[in-house]
């Protein structure tokens, strides 16, 4: 009997090639890919309860949505169906955005990172929660910009609205992925706590130039109820990289901490 071609063992330091590398990334992408067309059947069958849920904060500021084209009704039925499945099918590209970043990783911090990856799941529906209960004001202040003569003529296109409705949802919950990023490039030896806390400065003006870009309104609020989270969450990712590095400080034995101008234990 032929004997099937055996799978290739990883290198315990998670080293791999150019191709690997391309294939590792070709099988994780295939794998959301499917994961979002399967989550996306629910917001297909549902799409009317769901746009209902959607178009509430425009239909409370007394606005309303039409489909000027003959093929808005099908796009913004697909939108609908594409957001839905971003949202259910997160736990698996999640997973996959981060198995694509373990291998890289030593066993013993492959494990620590495990136990953000469950984290990433609340963190992102966190930020979309916010972002749609922060939603309403942002679209009476858009649509406070109408002249009273043509406030009645609140009427936009539904591809439109959605468009904006999901760029805004999506926005919040990837903004609220920050600290487990963070904690991965700690995790990979590439940004220590330390380098991040001596950077705080420029993380919250940054932090707050996003919020001011993914929050389209002219308001202060929305971008502080975006700005403000963000801020607190990159603390919570500095007091996380700090307890790793201050673990890998005690892991490293004496010998490796000895300069080079002195004659070490060995």
């Amino acid at each position: 009997m032929p004997r099937l071609p055996r799978r290739k063992s990883r290198d315990p330091q998670g080293r791999m090639a150019l191709g690997d590398h391309l294939r590792e990334l070709r099988n994780r992408v295939l794998v959301a890919a499917i994961a979002i067309v399967i989550a996306a059947v629910p917001g297909w069958i549902w799409y009317k309860d769901l746009l209902s849920i959607l178009t509430a904060p425009m239909r409370s500021a007394g606005g309303r949505i039409n489909y000027p084209n003959l093929t808005d009704p099908f796009t913004v039925q697909f939108s609908v169906a594409l957001f839905v499945a971003f949202l259910l099918s997160s736990p698996v590209w999640l997973y996959q955005i981060w198995a694509f970043i373990v291998p890289g990783l030593t066993k013993k911090e492959k494990r620590t990172a495990i136990a953000f990856i469950f984290c990433a799941v609340p963190l992102f529906l966190s930020g979309c929660w916010l972002a749609y209960e922060t939603l309403p004001k942002a679209v009476v202040i858009l649509l406070g910009f109408t002249p009273e003569d043509a406030s009645a003529m609140n009427i936009m296109p539904a591809s439109d609205y959605l468009r904006f409705v999901t760029r805004f949802i999506l926005a919040f919950g990837a903004a609220f992925l920050l600290p487990v990023f963070l904690v991965a490039l700690n995790l990979a030896h590439v940004l220590s706590a330390e380098l991040m806390l001596k950077g705080w400065r420029v993380a919250v003006i940054g932090l707050f130039f996003f919020a001011a870009i993914m929050t389209p309104t002219p308001d202060p609020w929305t971008m502080f109820s975006l700005a403000l989270p963000m801020i607190g969450l990159y603390y919570l990712a500095c007091g996380i990289a700090w307890l790793i590095d201050r673990r890998r400080a005690k892991d490293r034995p004496d010998w490796s901490q000895v300069s080079d101008d002195q004659a070490s234990p060995l």
